[in-house]
Parts: C-alpha cells; sequence; structure tokens
C-alpha cells in the first residue's frame, strides 16, 4: 500500500525553521535541496522517512517552537556576532533553532518572537500584514500635542512619510507609539525628526503579545491559544503598507 507523504517540500523546510515557504521554493528552484539524493522540486511531498538534505547537509525536521522573549539591552538580534556579542538565540535555552522574528537594535529592549515556523515568521514579518508593534519611549524634551499629533499623522523621512499610528503621552518626556509599520530605526528617527531625539527604547507589545510576568532576559513559549491567534490575525489582516524593523 502507497502511503502518501505528509508534506509540500517547501512546507518541510519551513518546518524544519531553514526558510519560509517562498524561500524554500528558491532554494529547491536553486538546485541546493535533495531528498533521498535525488534533487528536490517545488511539487516534491517529504514523508517521515524521508532524507532531505540542503547542500549536502542532512536536515531533520524539528517540533515547531515559539518562544517570547523580553530582550534586554546589550544583546543583538541574531542568531550569531561576528565580534562576540551576546545574541539572543543565546538566551534561548531550548533543543531547537529558533531565530528571531524581525530586529531589535541592541540598545532596545521588549518583546521578541523567536521561532522556527519559517511560514509564520515571514508572514509576521512581512509588510502587507502590518503586525502591530508599541513602543514606551524616553526623549529628549517633553512632546507636546503638535509633535504627538505629528507622530500620529505622519513623519516626513529621508524615505517618505510614515503611516499613521498612534501616539500618546505617559508623562514627562515619555510616550507610546504604536505601529503598523517597522523601516529601519523608524521610532529613533520619527522622534528625532520632531525634535525630541530617543533616549531609550522599549518594546512593551508585539502582535498582541506582552510582556507581562517577564523579567529582562527572560523567555516563555507561547501558549497553543496564542499561536492561533497569531495565525488568525495573519489570515484576517488585510495587505497593508508596513515594514519589519523599527526598533
Amino acid at each position: 500500500m502507497t502511503i502518501r507523504p505528509q508534506l509540500r517540500l517547501n512546507a518541510w523546510l519551513a518546518r524544519a525553521g531553514v526558510a519560509s515557504r517562498r524561500s524554500g521554493d528558491e532554494l529547491i528552484k536553486a538546485g541546493r535541496v535533495t531528498v533521498n539524493g535525488e534533487p528536490g522540486q517545488v511539487n516534491t511531498f517529504v514523508g517521515a522517512g524521508d532524507r532531505v538534505e540542503l547542500d549536502g547537509r542532512p536536515l531533520t525536521s524539528q517540533r515547531l517552537a515559539y518562544v517570547l522573549l523580553h530582550k534586554p539591552p546589550g544583546v543583538v538580534t541574531t542568531t550569531s556576532d561576528p565580534h562576540g556579542r551576546p545574541t539572543v538565540v543565546e538566551l534561548i535555552g531550548r533543543p531547537e533553532r529558533v531565530v528571531p522574528v524581525g530586529r531589535l537594535d541592541a540598545d532596545t529592549t521588549g518583546a521578541l518572537l523567536l521561532t522556527n515556523d519559517g511560514d509564520l515568521a515571514h508572514r509576521l514579518a512581512h509588510p502587507r500584514y502590518g503586525v502591530e508593534k508599541a513602543y514606551e519611549v524616553d526623549v529628549e524634551g517633553d512632546p507636546e500635542s503638535a509633535a504627538l499629533r505629528q507622530l500620529a499623522e505622519g513623519v516626513a523621512l529621508d524615505d517618505g512619510r510614515t503611516a499613521p499610528a498612534k501616539a500618546r503621552r505617559l508623562g514627562e518626556g515619555r510616550l507610546e507609539l504604536t505601529l503598523h509599520q517597522g523601516r529601519k530605526h523608524q521610532v529613533k528617527r520619527m522622534c528625532e525628526a520632531v525634535g525630541h531625539p530617543v533616549r531609550r527604547l522599549h518594546r512593551s507589545r508585539y502582535a498582541g503579545l506582552t510582556l507581562e510576568g517577564l523579567e529582562p532576559g527572560r523567555w516563555r513559549e507561547l501558549e497553543p491559544s496564542e499561536v492561533e491567534r497569531l495565525r488568525d490575525l495573519l489570515r484576517g489582516q488585510p495587505p497593508g503598507s508596513a515594514g519589519s524593523a523599527p526598533g
């Protein structure tokens, strides 16, 4: 009896934490992926007993893992660092290889999601989904209502005007910005543009996930209901015009 393989090859690569499905298709088309010694095709299916290799290196399917980290300062958002700085991956004590979704600057703290679900990671970071990110920002000076209105309505930057955001005052020299966009250093550049350079930046919320109960440097696995909510969020989100790395 012939048993139908379980996963299309690009989905298998995503589940192994190698790449998103789209990036997996590119690896397959480039001839870098083999299944049982034969070049993989975009319509190849992979079963439990099949041997998958990337550039001659054996791959193993992993249990999907979803981790929320309270990123501390001084830690870089990469899997490795040529300068020997500590990385967010080194803080996660899991056997599965997880990678960060998006990026926070070394001096930025707060909510960071890591996973080996390449497909979900790709969607969360993709501009079209406009995933919500909330930041608590300490700035120089004390922004008045005009500056807050400018931040909310959009700021002219060298790469174009920012999308509408939510901006509210938390206290003297402190504000909260909620974005659905994510250009490089966006929050810092926005605040600089309205005359209030950032002194400290903390991401308090990412895609509805908060840091409640998590001290800096600590992490937790997402509950199954939280993972499902992320999937529902991405299924129901209309295309936008955002990005993926506003820290």
